[in-house]
């Protein structure tokens, strides 16, 4: 088990956390924040997650993760064990802002580690990272009415940080429907540098779709720093170009009974769906998830080369089936660890772990691609704004103390 760090040995000043891109990685889970960031520079140097399993995968795959990631819940750790860096990232457990966590928003029991990431930046003082990433599901935007997105970002704002969203699509990068909502805060020692522009066409882009840009319009309470952002990739790679070539011997094919079966809690208009991929003259392929419809458990069906989101497998319906069809015939098979990790970008990672672990593990993942597109073309500029100001709003001497 990794050991408690102890930053006062080491106590880098905040100007040289800036030079060297250093980050914090809370809710590190197996590392996916980290690999993204790693590819436009970045440096570790603390981790954290609560979970024994995830950190089984995250030190199988990270050689270097003695001493610096704590296993422990972010509520007991200690403010003065946690290094001075540039950046804290927080991919919060995203279960009570979701539908299948009934709603309960930041107020619920594991979303609401939200508030423990807050204190932790808090009692850190004038030694509280210049930038701050949190990423989450897109709903936490609409949760609880807005009220809990609005909540989040007046904390951040109470310590000092303007803030910027975006919402982005996993599927630009890599063949995964995967909707997150990410936001950037960024100290400031200026009470206000931003008016809120009175038209919704100002905010509204590539990275801030309608409903987000009218929650940027309608709070102008919030202390934002909206900053611009090139247009997102369009040539994604396809669902085959991510799938090993297993054998027709492998156990991860189903035999057909079990196939029929799933075949069978189609509804009309997938299963048509499927005959039409059957009746090609070349493969194609397609996921199914297990929903349960008017209280009925149904197969639904995508065939448009774009895998739906990797969830944690904590039910069978958590699950994403591959369908091989083609030439009159049609195989149905689990997707495979390595190709859940193709489909978070994370293509080298290394497994160890069982089934069901790397599942969880990726299905509670950020996709590596998207964190490092959000790296080079947002926190790199805004990083280097921060070393090149002398006396602007984001002076490094007022950010450091």
């Amino acid at each position: 088990m990794a050991k408690q760090i102890d930053p006062i040995n080491d106590k880098p000043s905040c100007s040289d956390a800036l030079q060297k891109k250093t980050f914090a990685e809370f809710f590190a889970g197996i590392g996916l924040m980290r690999m993204g960031l790693e590819r436009e520079g970045w440096t570790i140097a603390f981790a954290n997650d609560i979970a024994v399993d995830k950190y089984d995968m995250y030190s199988e795959h990270f050689q270097d993760a003695n001493p610096h990631f704590i296993i422990d819940d972010i509520h007991n750790l200690k403010a003065d064990g946690i290094p001075t860096v540039a950046l804290a990232t927080a991919s919060f457990p995203c279960n009570d802002l979701s539908l299948a966590g009934m709603r309960k928003g930041l107020a619920g029991k594991e979303s609401s580690a939200y508030w423990g990431f807050v204190r932790k930046l808090e009692e850190m003082g004038d030694r509280r990272p210049p930038l701050v990433l949190l990423e989450n599901v897109s709903g936490f935007l609409t949760s609880d009415g807005g009220r809990d997105f609005k909540s989040a970002l007046q904390a951040l704002n109470s310590l000092g940080y303007a803030v910027d969203a975006m919402i982005i699509d996993a599927a630009r990068f890599v063949p995964q429907s995967r909707v997150r909502l990410f936001v950037v805060g960024c100290r400031q020692h200026r009470q206000r540098m931003w008016q809120v522009k009175e038209t919704l066409s100002f905010y509204e882009s590539d990275i801030r779709p309608r409903p987000l840009a009218e929650f940027i319009l309608c709070h102008p309470e919030i202390v934002w720093n909206i900053r611009e952002a090139p247009p997102l990739p369009v040539d994604a790679p396809g669902l085959p170009d991510i799938l090993e070539d297993l054998p027709d011997a492998s156990p991860f094919w189903w035999n057909d009974a079990r196939r029929d079966y799933m075949i069978s809690q189609m509804s009309e208009r997938h299963a048509t769906q499927l005959k039409n991929m059957m009746a090609g003259s070349k493969w194609s392929f397609g996921t199914v998830f297990r929903r349960i419809r008017n209280g009925r458990s149904m197969a639904e069906l995508r065939n448009d080369a774009v895998a739906g989101c990797l969830r944690t497998p904590r039910g069978g319906s958590a699950r994403q089936i591959l369908v091989q069809a083609g030439y009159g015939q049609v195989k149905v098979r689990l997707m495979t660890p390595r190709e859940c990790a193709r489909l978070m970008g994370a293509d080298d990672f290394v497994i160890k772990a069982d089934l069901n672990k790397a599942l969880f593990g990726f299905g509670d993942a950020v996709c590596v691609p998207v964190v490092a597109w959000i790296a080079r073309h947002y926190l790199n500029p805004l990083l280097e704004e921060m070393l090149r100001n002398a006396d602007g709003s984001l002076e490094r001497v007022a950010l450091c103390n």
